[in-house]
């Protein structure tokens, strides 16, 4: 198989694997718990800034044309949910941690961990921001900033962390495993 169809099969593989992880849900006030942010993490850790960021694109647009890849159901209205803005910041995710990774040279265990870190802090201040802007002028709800903070954000950091750990444990061990494919990022 030649790399520019190995890289197109791994985007697509890494867009899908964060559809999968968006159906393994546990319900909260607003926000679910999913495992979408796991595979956004691998798929800058392993495939790069511009490929990672290019499978959450494929991703998004899949859902936006209406393919129920989202945590619930797809289509161009789910830009009106309160929480689209995590999964529109997936490919700026994607692309920071791939870029912090290779800045890291992130054969070392903290270098894959501050590059997930990144990925968390754009994918919840882009969320959380959203969020807020949705309840409070589109749902026309209160809800202030600690609210949404709270909700948003702080009851996802102890799973985040897991998630981080993990997917810095995972690519630590695939990365090498990609590189001996052929593959490059």
């Amino acid at each position: 198989m030649n790399s520019r169809t190995g890289t197109l099969l791994w985007i697509s593989f890494f867009a899908a694997m964060t559809a999968v992880g968006g159906m393994i849900r546990i319900p909260t006030l607003i926000v679910p718990i999913t495992l979408q942010t796991l595979f956004v993490y691998l798929s800058g850790d392993l495939l790069g800034n511009k490929n990672g960021a290019y499978s959450q694109l494929l991703f998004l647009i899949l859902g936006l044309i209406g393919i129920p890849v989202f945590a619930m159901g797809g289509g161009l209205g789910y830009v009106l949910q309160p929480t689209f803005g995590y999964l529109i910041s997936f490919p700026l995710a994607a692309w920071v941690i791939g870029t912090t990774a290779k800045k890291f040279k992130s054969e070392k265990w903290l270098g894959w961990i501050a590059a997930n870190g990144t990925g968390f802090i754009v994918i919840n201040t882009t969320g959380v921001v959203y969020l807020y802007i949705n309840i409070n002028f589109i749902v026309h709800q209160q809800l202030s900033w600690e609210q949404a903070l709270w909700s948003g954000v702080l009851i996802f950091v102890p799973g985040e962390i897991v998630k981080i750990i993990l997917a810095a444990a995972l690519a630590r061990r695939l990365k090498p495993l990609m590189s001996c494919e052929g593959y490059q990022t």
